[in-house]
């Protein structure tokens, strides 16, 4: 059956087609003889309560992940349509969640009454912080506090001497500090940080473990894909994320992976969190992605899994449903 796919998304022009996990789920649609349609998110409104967008048709090259020719999509002319009368909607716009990605899930949302489904649920992208999130798990979490008390911070970094602080909006590795027991500059890290107490932050406890990668962990409809990516520290960096100069490493699952999966999916399905991407450090849950999961490419180019292909899947089982 063909269906017609919106996706809320960055500017095509900003992509790298080598590594988009946004392109790797076009082309699965696009393989499926699915129409699709492109909005940023300055092309959503509403008009009387009613979820508008200005879309572009869109066309991908097959292989514009290898290819490396410079026109790899076509976009069409803009029209205006209902977006309640789509099928479905991918919301695939990147963090920063700020007030203007809030006020995308509110048209969104909008759209999901008026009967299109939205990857992922509007309320749960708005619920679901992506740190604060896996607080929900303690069983598969480090010791972690989420406080701007700056004595709080202190006194965790006291207890535990190696800490990870960080701000509950970033991505990318963005504003991430490791302060070590001896660290003569945690007061104005924390200060900083938490904008004098104004902005509330996480503190983990460090895990040696990442040296080893922080690993990527993609679950589609409550399933996780069986392989993950481990993204290594670049030498001399804390961070693993790819944006920060870590190297991707494809690795299958192990047992304590797939239990944490076990542990999260259940309220990831509860939720409509149809693509969620956990990351996963050692032993321990560190982070739940329900904006815009990414690695589908690295993954697929190692395992040949076909993430697109699954979500794709998942999308239709919904629709069909219906």
């Amino acid at each position: 059956m063909t269906y017609r796919v919106g996706i809320v998304m960055d500017p095509i022009q900003s992509f790298n087609p080598k590594k988009d996990t946004t392109l790797v789920l076009m082309q699965a649609a696009q393989a499926r003889g699915w129409e699709l349609l492109v909005f940023g998110q300055g092309d959503l409104w509403l008009e009387q309560g009613r979820a508008m967008g200005e879309g572009r048709r869109v066309r991908v090259a097959d292989d514009a992940h290898t290819s490396g020719q410079p026109d790899w999509y076509q976009l069409g002319e803009p029209e205006n349509l209902a977006l309640g009368e789509l099928d479905a909607l991918l919301m695939r716009v990147d963090p920063p969640f700020d007030s203007e990605y809030v006020y995308s899930t509110y048209v969104l949302e909008a759209a999901q009454r008026e009967g299109a489904l939205v990857v992922n649920n509007p309320q749960s992208l708005r619920d679901c912080n992506e740190k604060v999130f896996a607080t929900q798990f303690p069983q598969c979490c480090p010791e972690v506090l989420v406080t701007r008390n700056n004595a709080r911070l202190r006194a965790f970094h006291k207890q535990h001497q190696d800490v990870i602080f960080k701000p509950l909006d970033g991505m990318g590795g963005a504003g991430i500090f490791r302060v070590k027991a001896d660290d003569p500059n945690v007061g104005v890290i924390l200060e900083t940080l938490t904008r004098f107490g104004e902005e509330t932050i996480m503190a983990q406890r460090y895990l040696p473990e990442i040296k080893a990668g922080d690993k990527r962990i993609l679950v589609i409809d409550g399933k996780a894909v069986p392989y993950s990516l481990a993204r290594i520290p670049s030498l001399g960096e804390t961070r693993g994320n790819l944006a920060a100069g870590g190297s991707g490493r494809p690795q299958p699952l192990s047992e304590r992976d797939q239990w944490i999966v076990d542990q999260v999916a259940p309220k990831l399905v509860a939720r409509g969190l149809l693509f969620v991407g956990l990351d996963v450090i050692g032993d321990y849950l560190t982070e739940i992605n329900v904006t815009s999961p990414t690695c589908a490419r690295e993954i697929n180019n190692a395992y040949q899994t076909d993430i697109g292909g699954l979500l794709m899947d998942a999308i239709a089982t919904r629709l069909e449903a219906r």
